[in-house]
């Protein structure tokens, strides 16, 4: 299990006006700020795994990781078209819109979609 996922930021202002409306809808708010970095977790209680959003601790320009993406887990198929309308209201940008994966399993509903400095995000659900 994953503890926390940090997520690379170059404008940390636009990114957290971002990441507060997107993983509003899944009911994770920010529980802590500190100059650039921000922290989400379920609720803002700041119990389990959790979310940053933040300059990179280096200094260097936040880049996007081939390969790298971060899925979240949506409740039902509502939950997954709203995170993505939410993320292109926002400044997201679209890289494949809500609908089922059947390549990926029978239950497979998911879309796909970059943040405003380019990280790749996924938000799915998987149940029958």
């Amino acid at each position: 299990m994953l503890g926390y996922v940090t997520i690379g930021a170059n404008d940390a202002e636009t990114a957290h006006r971002f990441y507060d409306a997107v993983l509003g809808t899944l009911g994770w708010k920010a529980h802590m700020t500190f100059g650039e970095w921000r922290g989400y977790s379920l609720d803002g209680k700041g119990e389990g795994q959790s979310v940053w959003v933040c300059k990179p601790f280096d200094g260097a320009p936040a880049s996007v990781g081939n390969g790298m993406m971060v899925a979240f887990s949506a409740r039902d198929h509502a939950q997954v078209d709203i995170f993505h309308a939410v993320a292109m209201a926002n400044g997201g940008s679209d890289e494949g819109a809500p609908g089922p994966r059947p390549d990926y399993g029978p239950h497979w509903y998911a879309a796909y979609l970059r943040d405003p400095t380019g990280n790749k995000l996924a938000i799915v659900f998987n149940q029958p």
